[in-house]
Order: structure tokens, then C-alpha cells, then sequence
């Protein structure tokens, strides 16, 4: 397996139903680290770094959230960031 980035924007009740929080409980599920914001149209922007195996559950898992209604996704892998080591939240 191999390790990928991506950036990823999800679009639909993405917002306030804890989605941030769930993404950061299955991250340290799955060893993936990276970065998730809110963003002023209402969608969430994140990059996930690690195996594209466990990128895909964790958004498997967060489609299966009975609280987030995901609409639509986007997503595009980039440059991987070897310096980095966890998973962090911005405000």
C-alpha cells in the first residue's frame, strides 16, 4: 500500500452536526493525519494524508453518520507532506 494526500471539500450538513470532531476520531483510527477547517459557504476543506485504503473508509464512515448529509464531494490528490505527524483542527 501506498501513502497519498489529498485535498478534499465536502459540501451538504457538513456544518455543526460534529462532523469535524467525528473526522478526527477516525483519523486516529486509521493513523491518518492532515488538517480539517470549516469554510464560510458552509463546507468543510480537509487534506488526509496516508493509506488511500483508510482515506476511503473514513469517508465511507462519515457518509454512514446518521447526523452529516454529505451532497458532494471533491477530491484530488497532492504533494505529500513528509513532516507531518498528526491530525489537527482549525478554528
Amino acid at each position: 500500500m501506498q501513502k497519498i494526500r489529498e485535498a478534499i471539500s465536502f459540501y451538504g450538513r457538513v456544518q455543526g452536526v460534529g462532523f469535524r470532531y467525528k473526522l478526527g476520531y477516525l483519523v486516529q483510527m486509521y493513523t491518518v493525519t492532515g488538517w480539517a477547517r470549516n469554510e464560510y459557504d458552509g463546507s468543510v476543506s480537509a487534506e488526509l494524508q496516508g493509506l488511500e485504503e483508510d482515506i476511503d473508509k473514513i469517508i465511507q464512515a462519515l457518509y454512514n453518520d446518521r447526523y452529516i448529509e454529505i451532497d458532494d464531494i471533491r477530491r484530488r490528490r497532492i504533494s505529500l507532506d513528509e513532516n507531518e505527524r498528526r491530525f489537527g483542527i482549525c478554528y
